[in-house]
């Protein structure tokens, strides 16, 4: 490791951290005193960038996973030699971040069709070789530096092009009869040593690809050994190890080594403050770019951010560069906006732990010292109503404009605000508190919807059965890849009268056959059943007074999900 190696990397954070620490209460954390002391800096910051980008830009295509599947292998692994991003600026990358609010960048440096954005001596498949000619890692990690964001690499374990990896595309599908998983796993070292050694220091070695079979606990072990030997400082996933709960990122077994945070992807970490996490996320759709690839809206990019500090989690945003090497001007346009809000109420963000209140689709809350940031999606009426704390609140201001009123109860807390000065987006109400609120238990809301279901996918909170009858046209219930029968049921508080129904289908067509049903008391009884459901389903029947309803799908192409299922 280079002598100067601890400066860099501390003078790199230090820029994060130029208001106080927050205290952090042994409580909230399950990570030994020396893991929390390296994680501080990444929890306070919150907002990171990730990047994907290689010659598949050039298609518009998956990085990775459109090699051998939409771009053949032969013609996928000849891009590079077309590929010359000459409008690349690192200086300009590194703006856009910071203008964003961002304080990290993750870049994939290899991903899994083994291509390598940087001047690596262990293969010539790398940006060197490329018309273009130019070290990107090089010029990115030290625009970071000079504008105090800290460089990150996102690394792929698997590498389908490897000739040594025993598996190929498409997806790690095809095996190599040549393949030596050891002497790959030299390669791999090798190249993480190089990218540590002259690249560093980094903040975090983000991996991927530990799915495969090829990967074992032992090589994860230790893999994250080697490279903290490199750099003792340095943030490592969850994807290190083999204890990662598919997309929903959770850490399954924490005695085979799973790195130092969680990983869920492409949705909103549920709330846990007994171990760091990280939601990873696109700005559109594919993590590569694609034309028109539809982008999310300012609403839906910062409420994702609340909702992770919320959960005590962070936010890994990804933006896909043209070929050319410029971020769309559009992707650039939705992250200043996010920045500008940033600038504004970053306070109630950065450098805060989630809670005490759990976060719903209507709230979230974030803490610091002796004070909870309240974030006001949606009103129901004319004041929200909390679960109690054990502590007295002193004063309330409302942070976007406004006057706050509270009223507090030992067993709840009931906040409001005039309703010409709700934010359409997020209303943000600091309580100040006699105490820290740093020691308060987490609170749960009572769910108000009583559903359930055969299976829900990857047993993730954001696809529960209630999803299904929530009135919110954006969540859904789904289940697993593969599922070809399923149910999902609603009981309602008391016997309720019903004689329609409306159902959409979040991805059709699914549902080849189903039936809906309702119960009276013990016994199902079906008042119809049809094929295809599809993306708006109508149906009348004679009038039913009903304990509970339905929709009992017996066939389908694949794992059903359903945005929807109203009743009248």
């Amino acid at each position: 490791m280079k002598p100067n190696l601890t400066k860099t990397i501390a003078l790199a954070v230090s820029l994060l951290a130029a208001l106080p620490l927050i205290a952090q209460a042994a409580a909230d954390s399950a990570a030994p005193p020396a893991n929390a002391e390296r994680l501080q800096w990444w929890r306070d910051a919150r907002f990171g960038m990730f990047i994907h980008w290689g010659p598949i830009s050039l298609k518009g295509t998956e990085i990775g996973w459109s090699r051998g599947a939409q771009v053949p292998s032969e013609e996928y692994d000849q891009l590079y030699q077309q590929f010359n991003p000459t409008n690349f600026n690192a200086r300009q990358w590194v703006s856009i971040a910071k203008q964003a609010g961002m304080k990290y960048i993750v870049l994939t440096t290899k991903h899994h069709d083994g291509f390598c954005l940087w001047d690596t001596k262990l293969t010539d498949y790398n940006i060197m070789n490329t018309p273009f000619h130019r070290d990107v890692t090089r010029e990115l990690a030290d625009a970071c530096r000079r504008q105090g964001i800290v460089f990150c690499a996102y690394h792929s374990i698997c590498d389908w092009r490897h000739p040594d990896y025993p598996l190929g595309s498409p997806g790690g599908k095809s095996p190599k009869p040549d393949g030596n998983m050891d002497r790959y796993n030299q390669y791999l070292k090798g190249q993480l040593t190089e990218l540590l050694k002259n690249y560093g220091p980094l903040g975090v070695l983000w991996f991927d690809g530990e799915w495969e079979s090829p990967w074992t606990v032992a090589r994860g072990e230790d893999l994250y050994r080697h490279c903290r030997s490199l750099q003792d400082s340095l943030i490592i996933n969850n994807r290190v190890g083999k204890a990662r709960d598919g997309m929903a990122g959770t850490t399954k077994q924490i005695h085979e080594n799973p790195g130092d945070y969680d990983t869920p992807e492409q949705t909103v970490g549920k709330f846990q403050n007994q171990r760091p996490w990280e939601t990873c996320m696109t700005i559109c759709n594919q993590w590569a770019w694609k034309p028109n690839d539809p982008m999310k809206s300012l609403e839906q990019c910062l409420q994702t951010l609340v909702l992770c500090a919320g959960g005590d989690g962070n936010l890994l945003f990804n933006v896909g560069p043209m070929p050319d090497g410029r971020i769309e001007l559009r992707q650039i346009a939705r992250l200043q906006e996010m920045g500008a809000w940033l600038a504004e109420y970053g306070d109630a963000i950065y450098r805060t732990r989630g809670g005490p209140w759990k976060p719903t689709k209507s709230l979230a809350s974030t803490r610091r010292d002796k004070s909870i940031f309240l974030h006001v999606f949606k009103w129901d009426g004319d004041s929200v109503t909390l679960p109690g704390l054990p502590a007295k609140v002193q004063r309330a201001e409302a942070l976007t404009g406004g006057r706050a009123e509270f009223q507090q109860q030992s067993d709840k807390l009931v906040v409001s605000i005039p309703r010409a000065n709700r934010q359409e987006i997020d209303t943000i109400i600091r309580l100040d508190f006699e105490q820290s609120v740093m020691d308060l238990r987490p609170v749960g809301f009572p769910s108000q919807i009583k559903a359930t279901a055969s299976n829900v996918y990857q047993h993730m909170d954001d696809y529960a059965a209630e999803s299904a009858f929530d009135g919110n046209p954006d969540t859904r219930w789904a289940t697993d890849d593969g599922t070809k029968q399923a149910w999902v049921a609603l009981e309602f508080p008391a016997p309720t009268r019903i004689s329609s129904v409306r159902i959409n289908e979040a991805l059709a067509p699914r549902v080849q056959k189903f039936e809906f049903q309702y119960r009276e008391g013990d016994d199902w009884k079906t008042l119809f059943t049809g094929m295809e459901l599809g993306a708006n389903f109508k149906r009348s029947f004679e009038p039913v007074t009903a304990r509970a309803v339905r929709l009992n799908i017996l066939d389908a192409t694949d794992g059903p999900t359903i945005a929807e299922i109203k009743l009248q």
